[in-house]
């Protein structure tokens, strides 16, 4: 069932329709979790087969009840990425990267125009309430649309040339979206890491909305709460995303049961999750998920001490050996999953910078290609990856369908004379005693390269990369900072230069959004203040005013403008193209592992496959709601 190109004739669109389809021998034979015994004893709690669709979906799999899995988080907020690894959408990614319903039981794209939804029958909330088209309606109308809560308005990708989309309720299981254009985004941002929510819990919500509840009273609660209106207090209870509100109901595989502060957070599987085995029990298998908060340098140490089930966010592969160390006494295994991503260390010159100098050298491309032609990407990758990554630019990687492998070393293999040719040809020839280039208004040639310091490996990269510039006349300084504080610096244009990893996306299909590789995010170090021009509609920061970057946002735009994927997958391929040659981000070294350790007797992951924030979702699109403790080898949960 894949999301393929819909190629549409004058006279007919045609429509792809996507379910699943529960198999016959399953009826309603429905096993029920044991954790739930009582509830059900007490009447608290209605039979398994009032709490599941009339067409759940049926996987593939077979696993056992029970147990828990710890983890650690390295702060209470970070229980937030429960949401990405848990991975319940709309419509999700399979372990293929093709599009599959999943709260939907079916989904009809004419084009990439018209987008119609149908909702399971029976489908309820994790509290048991419903689960209908009003909880759309209600987002749409009374969240997205309303300027006390939504002060920005509805969410950008869900606006096509300005404009938002036509809203329907056709009937209390159907729901559709159709805009005069394509909006090839909408549904891979439904199925991205972070769930943009276009529906929401509305018969709870519902009593802190000021249409529908009495709005003095709820701003007497918001003061109660030290908020400044309802519209706060709403807010605060509305956080799919952050897992704050127990009492917010939920369609994820676990609930959360505990609020801040706490230094434990407990999720509890939801009695009204959709998913199901063909062997009749309900999904997920592990009847908890606990978290427990820890400084985030000592995650390596209580995995090798066996004190975890599951661990992979907050791990690298510099942990791998202390990890091995580990394994046969503490009954665990460390898996190692290629990390997708361009690059695990990327050099952003800023063509936004205020200093005019550096504007103009990090503009010039003979500049940008010298400094890739001046790493010796060997070197970093025996130091960094035990030798064991890909040299190169920050392009995709070989899993990708859009893969093309020559652009991989375009101006991107160790050659310091060249590199050393171009900083002549542009005027950088005079040099100090020390032989470090002059700039033209007599400044040394040193570039100050700014990161987050979060990553051992990009500052012990960029240590080396300076010792490999001092060869060709150029200085590195390395000022590691606060994120935020980073982030602002680049916004302003007060970096030069920032390293930081690369692609987030690095599998990407013809489908997915090429948004990384166009001047039109702010977050993007190379070209923060086009970002801004680009996302503010030209109110704020400055217009695009180099011709090959111009280039990359018509490529995107006409990535944009069709439903065809062969035209999508000739924009991609454009826009890597263009990247390569113009070294817009410099590439080292890519393919790190992912360590991620497993308790012995836990089962259900596989023992490789790839790792990224987009498109897997971290662990997401695995399915960490099918993997269960083996009772039959006696290493089920010890809690």
């Amino acid at each position: 069932m894949l999301l393929n190109t819909r190629k549409t004739s004058l006279a007919l669109a045609l429509t792809l329709v996507l379910g699943w389809v529960a198999p016959p021998a399953l009826g309603q034979d429905y096993k029920e979790p044991p954790l739930f015994a009582d509830l059900l004893q007490d009447k608290k709690l209605p039979p398994i087969a009032e709490r599941l669709p009339k067409t759940p979906i049926v996987v593939n799999s077979s696993g056992q009840y029970g147990g828990d899995i710890v983890t650690l988080v390295p702060r209470p907020r970070d229980i937030r990425y429960i949401s990405t690894f848990t991975y319940t959408r709309l419509v999700g990614y399979d372990t293929n990267l093709d599009l599959q319903p999943d709260i939907l039981e079916k989904l009809e794209n004419e084009d990439d125009r018209v987008f119609t939804f149908t909702l399971r029958a029976g489908h309820r909330w994790s509290d048991g309430s419903p689960f209908t088209a009003e909880d759309f309606r209600y987002y749409w109308e009374d969240v997205a649309q309303n300027a006390d809560l939504s002060p920005a308005g509805p969410p950008e990708f869900m606006l096509v040339d300005g404009q938002p989309p036509r809203f329907e309720v056709i009937d209390e299981r159907t729901i559709r979206y159709s805009w005069d254009k394509p909006n090839p985004r909408f549904l891979p941002q439904l199925a991205g890491p972070l769930d943009p929510g276009i529906y929401r819990a509305s018969a709870y919500l519902k009593q802190f909305h000021a249409k529908y509840a009495d709005k003095a009273g709820l701003e007497e609660k918001a003061k109660q709460q030290k908020l400044k209106s309802w519209s706060a207090l709403h807010n605060r209870l509305d956080d799919m995303k952050e897992q704050t509100n127990p009492a917010l109901p939920t369609l994820m595989p676990w609930r959360v049961m505990n609020a801040a502060p706490a230094n434990r957070f407990i999720f509890e599987r939801n009695p009204y999750y959709h998913r199901v085995d063909a062997q009749g029990h309900q999904l997920p298998y592990v009847n908890r998920i606990v978290m427990d908060v820890s400084a985030s340098g000592l995650f390596a140490a209580k995995a090798n001490a066996g004190e975890e089930d599951l661990l992979f966010r907050g791990l690298s592969m510099g942990d791998i050996p202390v990890l091995k160390e580990g394994e046969k006494a503490k009954g665990y295994k460390t898996l190692l999953w290629p990390y997708a991503r361009g690059t695990e260390l990327a050099l952003y010159p800023n063509l936004n910078t205020v200093d005019p100098i550096w504007r103009q050298l990090n503009r010039d491309v003979r500049f940008r290609r010298a400094l890739s032609l001046g790493i010796d990407r060997k070197t970093l990758n025996n130091a960094l990856l035990f030798g064991l990554g890909t040299e190169g630019n920050n392009t995709i990687v070989a899993e990708s369908p859009l893969f093309m492998p020559e652009l991989r070393t375009v101006h991107a293999t160790y050659d310091p004379a060249q590199a050393s040719r171009l900083l002549d040809e542009i005027g950088l020839t005079q040099r100090n005693g020390a032989g470090i280039r002059l700039l033209p208004d007599g400044r040394e040639l040193e570039i100050i390269v700014e990161t987050d310091g979060e990553s051992s490996l990009v500052v012990d990269g960029l240590t080396l990369i300076g010792e490999f510039w001092r060869e060709i006349g150029v200085r590195l300084f390395v000022k590691p900072q606060d994120r935020t504080v980073l982030r602002n610096r680049s916004y302003a244009g007060l970096t030069v230069m920032v390293a930081a990893p690369g692609l987030d996306n690095a599998i990407p299909t013809a489908i997915m959004p090429p948004t990384e590789l166009a001047p039109m995010r702010q977050d993007n170090y190379t070209w923060p203040k086009w970002g801004q021009h680009v996302e503010t509609k030209g109110r704020n920061g400055e217009a695009v005013d180099i011709s090959e970057a111009q280039r990359l946002l018509e490529s995107y735009t006409t990535w944009m403008n069709t439903g065809d994927r062969e035209i999508q997958r000739t924009a991609w391929r454009e826009m890597l193209q263009n990247h390569a040659e113009n070294q817009w981000t410099i590439g080292t070294i890519a393919g790190a592992l992912q360590p991620i350790v497993v308790r012995n007797g836990l089962q259900g992951l596989p023992a490789k496959a790839l790792y990224s924030w987009e498109p897997t979702a971290m662990l997401g699109i695995y399915r960490l709601d099918e993997i269960y403790w083996n009772k039959a080898a006696g290493k089920e949960a010890r809690r």
